[in-house]
């Protein structure tokens, strides 16, 4: 059995082109389906993919360890960068979707079998939708409430915001006092049963990261995520140290070694790897496996297309480290045309039950990507009122 070649579909959501990997076989109908997603990237990765294929052309796709090393290692430049990592991320899935088609076989069964019976999806507010997630205003607290309880109106017990504003390196409460009132607004809007996030997207320095973690404690958050740079992962420990609330970061880190740092400092209660950069599903299991020998939780990143959703789901089914996984289905309202999906979902709660197909469980529509060819994904820029740059 050899790999014959290894195709990649664009197809634009908006805010992100999806990038969906096509590896396929020798053998009459057998391929796998995997995903590239890296907004405002797309034309690297799909380079990149390209790069490796080479690589990979004429191996059999069962050895997916020995592929996996091959793409990491080989030539000279180790896998660990964003661009490469994701390409490599992208194909890693898709082997992993041909072994359990092979097999017959569900992906996590190929893990081991099932260690839970469902898996517990959270929203953004406003569904995924750019615009109510992104772009409502911190000073705005009442829509944050509202946006809170379309949330548990479509069926969610858990839900993330980005209540923290783009903040210089150094301001005063203006910007503290913001993200209390939208968190407060949230939580009267929903009560106490409901599941909430705060995203920082790792705007604020170290120094006001401290300073909205400790404003916002009092709010029994499930967790506080990114609220500095992951290069400053001493000052994400210094901030775990000081507060109750568990914070989150890690879907900006690519491979095994950089979680290692993150989790040896104890930087973190949870750690959220994407499926689609950190090393595909042969990664993401060597890293979650290293987070239960520390007793971290673990909350994929997946704010992407329909096949990373699928192999994080896959995922959680054999991980018992696995706490929620991120989920997003309002971005675009076609959404679902494009895939046929394993798994199911009961509204109610937004409980997701085991995929019984073989692989990942899904099968793209290739017609339906086709009438959305890539376009350039919405450009997000932030300047500080003094006009210098800032972290969107």
């Amino acid at each position: 059995m050899k790999i014959t070649a290894i195709e990649t579909l664009v197809c634009h959501a908006r805010m992100r082109n999806w990038i969906f990997v096509k590896v396929i076989t020798d053998q009459p109908g057998l391929w796998g389906w995997g995903e590239a997603t890296l907004e405002w990237h797309t034309r690297s990765v799909v380079g990149a993919i390209e790069d490796l294929s080479q690589l990979l052309i004429g191996e059999d796709p069962r050895r997916i360890e020995h592929l996996w090393q091959m793409m990491y290692r080989q030539h000279f430049w180790h896998g660990n960068g964003i661009v490469r990592g994701t390409a490599i991320s992208g194909i890693d899935i898709a082997l992993w979707d041909i072994l359990g088609k092979i097999h017959g076989v569900p992906c996590h069964d190929l893990w081991g079998g099932r260690v839970r019976d469902y898996i517990r999806l959270y929203c953004h507010l406003g569904g995924g939708k750019m615009e109510d997630f992104y772009q409502t205003r911190p000073d705005d607290a009442n829509r944050f409430g509202e946006l809170a309880q379309q949330a548990v109106a479509d069926g969610f017990t858990a839900f993330k915001s980005m209540a923290v504003p783009e903040t210089m390196p150094l301001e005063g409460l203006q910007p503290i006092h913001y993200a209390e009132a939208c968190v407060k607004a949230m939580r009267e809007a929903v009560g106490d049963s409901i599941d909430i996030m705060v995203d920082c997207h790792a705007r604020p320095s170290p120094r006001m990261g401290m300073q909205f973690a400790k404003a916002l404690e009092s709010y029994g958050l499930y967790f506080f995520e990114e609220p500095c740079w992951p290069e400053t992962i001493d000052d994400i420990a210094l901030i775990q140290r000081a507060v109750k609330t568990p914070i989150a970061s890690g879907e900006r880190l690519v491979g095994i070694h950089a979680f290692r740092e993150m989790l040896e400092k104890r930087a973190v209660s949870v750690i959220q790897p994407d499926i689609t950069h950190c090393g595909g599903l042969s990664e993401v299991r060597r890293i979650a496996a290293l987070a239960e020998a520390y007793r971290v939780a673990v909350a994929p990143h997946n704010p992407q297309g329909p096949v990373s959703t699928a192999a994080s789901i896959e995922f959680g089914f054999a991980t018992p480290s696995y706490s929620i996984c991120e989920s997003v289905h309002c971005d675009v309202p076609w959404r679902v045309d494009v895939v046929s999906e394993g798994f199911t979902v009961q509204e109610k709660g937004r409980i997701v039950y085991p995929n019984q197909r073989p692989g990942l469980g899904i099968e793209i529509d290739e017609n339906e990507v086709k009438k959305h060819p890539f376009q350039q994904e919405v450009l997000q820029r932030t300047f500080y009122k003094d006009g210098s740059v800032g972290d969107w």
